[in-house]
């Protein structure tokens, strides 16, 4: 009958396929002459068309791939109007374009209220001495805090619901429903098999193994098509649903380490002040952006198959076992289902703030090695290797025996866990799947074929009961591992809470910062010089650097109150009045520039500089001279890039010319060129650091420049020609420096850490009565002092004399001079005579 409709539908199909060539032909052949020229004429336009056009793109493709190559070897991108900057990374053996768009500010003010408004806290973390951002209270683990904290790092990693996640999530939820369904066609066809085999049906048992191996059914065309089908879905369904997770997985960690990225590096500095100012996180950023964050979406990820597929899977067995098992069985199951979901929660340790806590020792542990590494050439030079490996040992100690503890509780949680999930509901399924063989009244479907079968053959009645429970048992297994895998969760999203609450930890502390949201809680008044307590004023325009009754503050980590240097300092500088600000050290020299700068609040005061920094506006070159990763052209233009410096007409021969300015024109020869990479923090020696500075100060040309030490690794004669050629260039500086001698290159002086308690400051021109006054004094000073050298020398004689002296005290109390040894006195008698006492 197959191969009779199989026939029938090819000649049809014939018959189709004939007419639409008779209708194509007579179209044809009604065709005149100048429709047919019409035709060729057209058909000729669109070959060359094509082919010009085919050509364009090839020349435009192999000249992108060419800018490629030049943009991914200079570390460099393209910025569009928009604010989106456009990268090339590697990609097997050719470049891939990824294009990056900025997180838009409303973006921001929107998610503020999720992250600001933190949760009720439910309870406190036990052993924790410092604050952690907010929710500061807040238990990791299973409770509204925690789904609270999982909606709102939702919104950023699904913020569309017709974004690539949310097809992702589908596509996987689709994968998910068709392993259901094909988990119910395995179940029947494995009834059917024990049941050919129990009856010694060998023909129809073959033929339920071809089924299995996806080949066989009814001998038509469609028959075979779906079922080979549904034989490559099955094997591919699977790996479809672990890739698809991988998917998610890294399309959440893209949104949220963009994210973040957009809100820890913008103009606010707050790279600087999470860790300097804010405190919140209570260490670096990093272990949160790294290893926190990819652990949060891995979790996340995995959450939503181990719990979507599970859940699908109970509703739809429950509704299978219901009709063939009856309401009884349906009641025993759900009732099994909450027994074991309270056990499992009451027995369950706490997850969520073991790995919380876990999280925070491994960030500790991470962060010595770090110091070692950023301090390895310091502590080589006092060796203190092993003082070193007393901390990291200590530190990995702790870790270790918080993880051992973690595990000990996950043994006999896992002991609890296979016993009530394995044996006892294995045994709990047999009594289900028993009640429509001893109790047909309540067996459902299944109770009711055995009433009416019960006049029919024995045999076939029980084939068919075998048939059955096969069924049922393998529904039942299903079932088992669906809620085995929900129990298991709880586990799995207890641990995932603990990495909700450090994630949500950090992007809730870098909103505070960037919004500057430090309030003090209501009825209490902030810690004085805090960061509830600035009242300062920052003018970003003026043309000049000015500081109004401007008190000096070292702030403290947040609510805590900052320490006062110095007291209300005023003064202005205007364009080409050059600045030294002396002093001895931890007066608040460099403090000064943290403030103009805007790393440190203005506490009170006013503080007025320019808007822009870099070109035409204010630089600022600190202490400890940064080398970028890249080129050496970017050590010169730092903080810009190539395309920055093309968009502004700047050549390369333009940065030998600045290079050979701060003497530094061997460079490019010496290293390689321009374009080649290498460690520049390990190639260029100090004093080349500082030059390099110097060289990004030329190259950037502000109008005003803080340097701080900038010259110190520098000789004398060169560091007159670097502030020489920095004011032919118009740059006003502001040098914070101890050196006397760069007096010379300044107009103003500023003194800081005056008086008894160094809290007194002038601000004085250079070369003025006062100052030659005030140079006197310090030579007279220095003068009698000079004087006093004999003096001084013979009262410390007498001292050394005195506790040179060994005094013991006899039976009677009395103190007797104990004379010294007598191979002390012949060594002394041995000792050459001094040069003053040679003839």
């Amino acid at each position: 009958m197959s191969s009779f409709r199989g026939r029938s539908y090819h000649s049809q199909l014939s018959k189709v396929m004939f007419r639409v060539s008779r209708i194509f032909h007579s179209i044809q052949r009604n065709k005149n002459a100048a429709q047919r020229f019409t035709a060729v004429l057209l058909l000729f336009s669109l070959i060359l068309g094509g082919g010009y056009g085919g050509n364009r793109w090839m020349r435009r493709r192999a000249k992108e791939q060419a800018q490629r190559q030049k943009l991914l070897r200079r570390n460099s991108g393209i910025r569009g109007p928009d604010g989106s900057r456009t990268i090339f990374v590697p990609y097997r053996s050719t470049t891939a374009k990824v294009i990056l768009y900025p997180t838009k500010p409303t973006t921001f003010d929107a998610h503020r209220r999720l992250f600001l408004n933190a949760p009720r806290p439910t309870a406190a973390i036990e052993g924790l001495s410092q604050a952690v951002a907010p929710p500061p209270n807040t238990k990791p683990g299973l409770n509204l805090a925690f789904l609270s904290q999982l909606l709102s790092l939702l919104s950023i990693m699904v913020p569309h619901w017709n974004g690539k996640e949310s097809g992702l999530l589908v596509s996987q939820a689709a994968f998910l429903l068709l392993r259901t369904y094909l988990s119910l066609v395995v179940a029947r066809l494995d009834g059917e098999i024990v049941r050919d085999l129990v009856a010694g049906n060998g023909k129809a048992f073959l033929w339920g193994i071809v089924k299995w191996c996806g080949i066989g059914g009814r001998f038509s065309l469609y028959s075979c098509v779906v079922i080979l089908t549904l034989s490559g879905l099955a094997s591919y369904t699977n790996a479809a649903i672990k890739f698809l997770q991988s998917k998610v997985s890294i399309a959440f960690r893209t949104r949220l380490t963009r994210y973040i990225h957009d809100l820890y590096l913008n103009d606010t500095l707050s790279y600087y002040k999470l860790a300097n100012l804010d405190g919140g996180i209570g260490q670096g950023a990093d272990q949160f952006i790294t290893q926190d964050l990819t652990l949060f979406c891995a979790s996340a990820a995995s959450l939503y198959s181990s719990i979507g597929k599970p859940f699908v899977d109970l509703c739809v067995f429950n509704y299978q076992l219901y009709r063939s098992l009856g309401p009884l069985a349906l009641t025993g199951l759900l009732a099994n289902y909450f027994a074991t979901a309270m056990i499992l929660r009451k027995l369950s340790p706490p997850f969520g703030k073991l790995k919380a806590v876990e999280g925070r020792k491994e960030g500790a542990f991470r962060s010595l090695h770090t110091r070692l590494i950023t301090n390895a050439e310091e502590i080589a030079f006092y060796g203190g290797a092993n003082i070193e490996k007393v901390f990291l040992d200590k530190g990995f100690k702790d870790l270790r025996m918080w993880m051992e503890g973690i595990y000990s509780l996950k043994i006999r949680y896992n002991m609890l866990e296979d016993f009530v999930l394995k044996y006892s509901w294995s045994a709990f399924g047999y009594l289900i799947t028993s009640l429509p063989v001893f109790f047909p009244l309540w067996g459902g479907m299944g109770g009711i074929a055995k009433l009416e079968g019960s006049f029919e053959d024995p045999h076939s009645r029980e084939h068919g009961r075998t048939r059955e429970f096969i069924t049922n048992k393998r529904l039942m297994l299903s079932l088992a591992d669906a809620g085995g895998r929900i129990m298991y969760s709880i586990k799995d999203l207890a641990e995932l809470a603990g990495y909700t609450s450090r994630t949500y930890t950090l992007i809730s502390t870098l909103h505070r910062v960037h919004a500057n949201a430090y309030f003090p809680p209501r009825g209490t008044r902030p810690e004085p010089f805090s960061l509830s307590d600035v009242q300062g004023t920052t003018h970003k325009g003026y043309d000049g650097i000015r500081l109004e009754a401007c008190p000096i503050i070292a702030p403290a980590l947040y609510p805590k109150g900052g320490d006062e240097l110095l007291g209300n300092l005023s003064f202005t500088i205007h364009p080409g009045e050059h600045l030294l600000v002396s002093g001895a050290n931890g007066v608040g020299k460099s403090a000064l520039a943290r403030i103009v700068a805007g790393l440190w609040p203005v506490y009170r005061g006013l503080v007025s500089r320019p808007r822009s920094v870099g070109a035409d506006g204010v630089m600022f070159l600190p202490q400890r001279p940064y080398l970028s990763v890249g080129t050496l052209r970017d050590q010169v233009i730092y903080p810009h890039t190539e395309v920055d410096m093309r968009d502004k007409e700047r050549q390369d021969h333009e940065l030998l010319r600045i290079l050979e300015d701060v003497k530094l024109g061997y460079l490019p020869d010496r290293e390689g060129g321009w374009d080649f990479r290498k460690e520049w923090k390990n190639v260029l020696s100090g004093g080349e650091k500082q030059r390099m500075s110097i060289a990004r100060l030329l190259y950037h040309e502000p109008r005003y420049a803080f340097i701080d030490e900038g010259t110190s690794a520098v000789s004398s004669d060169v560091e007159g020609l670097l502030y020489e050629t920095a004011k032919e260039r118009g740059i006003t500086l502001v040098t914070i420096s101890t050196r006397a001698s760069l007096k010379r290159y300044h107009t103003m002086s500023l003194t800081l850490g005056l008086g008894e308690y160094k809290s007194e400051w002038t601000f004085d021109r250079i070369g003025t009565e006062e100052e030659k006054l005030e140079v006197e004094r310090e030579l007279q000073e220095l003068r009698d002092r000079l004087a006093n050298v004999n003096v001084l020398k013979k009262r410390r004689e007498d001292i050394e004399q005195e506790l040179s002296k060994v005094w013991i005290k006899d039976s009677n109390e009395n103190r007797t001079e104990l004379s010294m040894p007598k191979y002390v006195l012949a060594s002394e008698d041995d000792d050459p005579p001094d040069d003053k006492q040679s003839p």
